[in-house]
């Protein structure tokens, strides 16, 4: 099945709704209720409620309030939900906030974990599911991550990493220009143990990394990365990072766009 027909035969869930559905899901297992026993109290539906914490289904922010309001929830994380409960048909989701930048985090895990192939076109940097711990610490630590941050940072994109490589079921395929190789990032102890995981990474059956020499001429990949996620399951999606935000396509148009991208690079 090819990307056009993926995006056509896909269901509602997008993105943000697939954030909105973990935050929502997450919420009732904080409180220790049951599915059947939350839809019960809130006079809904259990098939209802659970298409709405899998995305499937989009609740309105009424709903949303009222299913926070049964939990109890107050303050910030309120806050930070039912913002996502608004936007949901959004065809382009930018993250520019905190807040939504871990929702944005947690939506491509979620899209990570069910992908059948991931393509990371990535001119300039080792791609993120490539990198060393040192070589992600140091892009952090040089980018002004504040302190704080670095090492929960560091984990989660090695937690990603390990994911992936533990279920060995997604196709991860690396293209990735001789700039990246070449570009010193940390120091040169870095770059060795970055340069000898990436030999280790490519024997690895589902591991899949080509590199565009300096010689190959223009091609797209050049104008920025991308990271594009597709699956047996749902409608693809594709990913990208933009300075200290993010940006989540999931319409046809911009899939096939870059689909396009990756077939030409």
């Amino acid at each position: 099945m090819d990307v056009n027909q993926r995006c056509r035969s896909g269901n509602n869930r997008t993105p943000r709704t697939r954030a909105l559905g973990n935050a929502l899901r997450e919420a009732r297992l904080d409180r220790d209720i049951g599915l059947r026993q939350f839809a019960k109290d809130i006079g809904r539906d259990a098939s209802l409620l659970s298409r709405w914490e899998t995305g499937d289904r989009t609740p309105t922010p009424t709903d949303v309030a009222q299913i926070l309001g049964k939990l109890g929830m107050k303050g910030e994380r309120y806050d930070e939900i039912i913002e996502l409960a608004y936007g949901t048909d959004d065809v382009r989701w930018v993250a520019t906030t905190l807040p939504e930048q871990k929702a944005q985090l947690a939506a491509l895990l979620d899209y990570e974990r069910t992908a059948t192939v991931v393509t990371d076109v990535s001119p300039l940097l080792v791609p993120g599911l490539l990198q060393t711990s040192d070589y992600a610490r140091a892009i952090m630590t040089g980018g002004g991550v504040p302190a704080s941050d670095v090492s929960t940072r560091v984990t989660i994109r090695m937690g990603r990493r390990e994911d992936m490589n533990r279920r060995g079921s997604t196709r991860f395929v690396a293209l990735i220009g001789e700039a990246a190789l070449r570009q010193l990032i940390g120091d040169r102890r870095t770059m060795v143990g970055q340069l000898a995981f990436l030999l280790e990474m490519a024997e690895l059956a589902h591991i899949e990394i080509r590199v565009l020499p300096f010689d190959s001429g223009w091609h797209p990949g050049l104008i920025n990365g991308s990271l594009m996620i597709e699956s047996e399951v749902q409608p693809p999606a594709v990913y990208l990072e933009i300075g200290d935000s993010g940006l989540f396509l999931h319409t046809r148009p911009d899939v096939v766009f870059y689909r396009q991208v990756v077939d030409r690079v």
